[in-house]
């Protein structure tokens, strides 16, 4: 096994600069989040893939690729949803084993009173505080770093 190539003062601040940002910026918006209505980040990412979705609806395998989750955490957060009346379940004509995951009218309503805040949020802590020049870096980075992930998906497929 090659030895490991450490990271140089430039490349750990860059690194290390990157995740506490993330870890502060994604508490912070969990927070806000939570405050202005009540949702987690978790129900929150599923509501709003949900209603983007054609008819309000996806499978399940769809979710979890979305998302990047493991079957079962999507399973128990759905559960707790459905619970709570955001989600349903819908049957699949085309595959008996398989069903939706529907966006209820309760959970358009709730993504819709929800979603101006957490955009306000979004601006204030992040996109606000960037230059054009800095958001156009930050967008090709993730960009770049998405792609060689993908191209990373593709090689063990």
């Amino acid at each position: 096994m090659d030895a490991p190539k450490w990271l140089d003062e430039r490349e750990a601040r860059a690194w290390r600069g990157y995740t506490r940002m993330r870890v502060e910026l994604q508490a912070r918006l969990a927070r806000d989040l939570a405050a202005c209505s009540g949702l987690s980040e978790a129900d929150y990412a599923i509501l709003v893939h949900l209603s983007e979705a054609p008819e309000g609806r996806l499978r399940h395998f769809q979710l979890v690729d979305a998302l990047q989750w493991d079957r079962s955490r999507l399973s128990h957060q759905l559960t707790r949803m459905g619970k709570r009346g955001l989600v349903d379940k819908q049957a699949c004509p085309t595959d008996a084993r398989g069903s939706f995951v529907v966006l209820t009218p309760t959970g358009r309503a709730v993504i819709e009173a929800a979603a101006p805040a957490h955009v306000a949020s979004v601006r204030r802590y992040l996109i606000d505080t960037l230059d054009d020049a800095q958001l156009d870096a930050l967008g090709d980075i993730a960009e770049t770093v998405l792609a060689a992930l993908a191209a990373d998906r593709a090689d063990k497929a």
